[in-house]
């Protein structure tokens, strides 16, 4: 009997020796062909054509993702591409003696305002090179038919879909379902036009976001209707009419109207790149994928030569929160340190902040201000707006030397709020559960969720929150040169767009990232220098354990829910709201 147990006991040793030798090995494998992936050039063959179709997420910049093609154990392994890559690419596409014109394939995802604008304007400068544009979709959204116009041809399948009806935005609001619950929003705000607590304690708009939404909305739907029309040589007024009156409804009238050059399927307008192309009928076209021309080797003559001088592009994206944050969101330290990296670094002789958020905890857009403010003292610092730099977003960028921002890019928003629930009756009507204790002092259990404010406690809330907006305004006016006072008139929790901020005065030009950092190499007086990107972007490598489970868990999430996942991040983002102070756009803005 021992014999068979040390038989078994050896065998079983055995097993998992040769199991970990395996796994290590596999391991090995693996990582070597990602590594060699990762640094593999991509060349591109003459009389190339550049495809561009967003089928994933755009964020700002590329996400650190080794496994970017590969889909197995659960990763993302989409070929996920961002802003900052999709703007080079094209940039680098107009110089690019191999490739003869971009062919724009249909987008499936919703893109910013900002950034189907930075990405419009990349493609007008592409077309200046006498290159041609194709555009084609089986179902043309607004937002993708917007960047589509400036293509040389625009076409839509015979059978396809045209949506062109204005803009609309709509808000959900909870208080009827908080209701039945028994669940009181306490609200604790200042400002007349910050609305993103309305949803908690109103069943509608109030009049004053309602003139809110009204003149920003308007301002965005004047400035799509006027690119379209310089684009498509089409009055602008007989575009409102169009629309208005919903007069395409079908292929044929978008065709009718000229909003398109022709019905095609799309072998068609394959057969018409080859003939651009001069590929045979029965040739192949000659194509790179926007996120494998990433990987080409740029053919442009007369490029730079390497220069000590550095320009750092610090991207703050997502909420602001405390601590580290990720790609999706401003942690107050990880934007801290990389700010203090760059201000304390010689070789970097100029920043350029980009800053795409809707903003979020107070207290955390005051850390990253601070640290904005001590950069400005030692070096120029530069802030270039995305598709939302509103409420925190914009309390971390008043302190710069110079504010950029997209004319549909949102903006302003400066005010401050609370909320905290009361659940006493949700907790004693619904579940019958009840509280009882004792405390030490008068406001020793000041913010519990189950009972409501008294009087007092309001007061003292409402002067925390006071005290934080007076302390947002003082520091836009002292960033913007302005009397606090005319902040405080302009403030209000306001929306604004960059058209409509830059003759407030809360930005001082239109224009995206590019011209952020010429403003930024002017300003530190320097001509040739390289780019550098802060935070460090950590790579999946990196997240192995709790961070690559919470990412695959997310992952999981997002794809069982589409796109409703956007519901799921408003959910989320209402717990965030509960804890602090929050400096932050109202409610979820969504043009549809």
């Amino acid at each position: 009997m021992k014999q068979f147990f040390k038989f078994v006991l050896a065998s079983m040793v055995g097993f998992l020796v040769t199991s970990v030798i395996i796994i290590v090995v596999l391991l090995v494998l693996i990582f070597g062909i990602i590594a060699g992936e990762s640094d593999k050039t991509v060349d591109v063959e003459p009389n190339s054509v550049l495809q561009i179709a967003f089928n994933s997420s755009v964020p700002e910049r590329t996400p650190n993702n080794p496994l970017s093609g590969f889909s197995f154990l659960g990763i993302d392994g989409d070929k996920s591409i961002g802003l900052n890559d999709i703007l080079a690419n094209i940039k680098k596409a107009k110089t690019d003696p191999d490739i003869k014109g971009i062919f724009l394939n249909e987008s499936s995802v919703t893109l910013g305002q900002a950034a189907s604008e930075e990405i419009r304007n990349a493609l007008i400068d592409f077309k200046k090179s006498g290159k041609f544009v194709i555009a084609y979709a089986e179902i043309y959204s607004q937002g993708f038919y917007y960047m589509a116009s400036v293509a040389d041809k625009v076409y839509i399948n015979p059978k396809g879909i045209f949506t062109f009806h204005g803009f609309s935005s709509e808000v959900t609001f909870l208080k009827g379902a908080l209701d039945k619950l028994g669940i009181e929003a306490q609200i604790i705000k200042v400002g007349t036009y910050k609305s993103a607590v309305e949803p908690f304690f109103l069943t509608k708009m109030s009049d004053a976001n309602r003139l809110q939404v009204n003149s920003y909305l308007g301002s965005l739907y004047d400035h799509f209707l006027t690119g379209i029309s310089e684009s498509r040589h089409i009055n602008k007024d007989s575009l409102f009419n169009d629309a208005n009156e919903l007069k395409v409804r079908f292929p044929e009238d978008a065709l009718k109207y000229k909003l398109v050059d022709g019905l095609k399927y799309k072998d068609e307008v394959l057969d018409e790149l080859k003939q651009l192309t001069g590929v045979e009928a029965k040739g192949k076209i000659k194509s790179v994928e926007l996120a494998d021309y990433t990987k080409s080797e740029s053919k442009k003559e007369g490029d730079k030569k390497e220069s000590k001088n550095r320009i750092a592009i610090v991207y703050a994206s997502g909420d602001i929160t405390g601590g580290d944050g990720d790609d999706n969101t401003i942690g107050s330290e990880s934007i801290s340190k990389a700010l203090r990296q760059v201000r304390l670094d010689d070789k970097v002789k100029a920043v350029v902040l980009r800053v795409n958020s809707p903003g979020g905890s107070s207290l955390a857009s005051d850390v990253i201000w601070r640290e904005v403010m001590l950069t400005k003292k030692v070096k120029p610092i530069i802030v270039s707006m995305g598709d939302m730099a509103a409420s925190g977003g914009y309390y971390i960028s008043c302190a710069a030397d110079s504010i950029f921002a997209e004319p549909n890019t949102i903006t302003g928003s400066i005010g401050i709020f609370a909320v905290l629930p009361n659940m006493q009756k949700f907790f004693n009507d619904k579940l019958g559960i009840t509280f009882d204790g004792v405390k030490t002092g008068k406001y020793a259990d000041l913010g519990s969720i189950n009972r409501p404010l008294t009087p007092e406690e309001r007061a003292i809330l409402q002067n925390q929150v006071d005290h934080g907006y007076d302390d947002f305004t003082k520091a836009v006016a002292k960033g913007r040169n302005k009397s606090q006072a005319y902040i405080n008139s302009i403030g209000q929790g306001r929306v604004w767009t960059g058209t409509q901020a830059i003759k407030l005065g809360l930005v001082d030009r239109l224009g995206n990232i590019s011209d952020a950092i010429k403003s930024a190499a002017k300003a530190a007086q320097i001509k040739n220098y390289k780019l550098e990107a802060y935070p460090e972007q950590k790579s999946i490598f990196n997240k192995f354990g709790s961070g690559l489970t919470a990412e695959m868990k997310m992952h999981f999430v997002k794809s069982e829910l589409g796109d409703n996942f956007k519901y799921y991040e408003q959910i989320k983002g209402v717990t965030q709201m509960m804890r602090t102070p929050q400096a932050r756009v109202p409610y979820d803005i969504e043009i549809n």
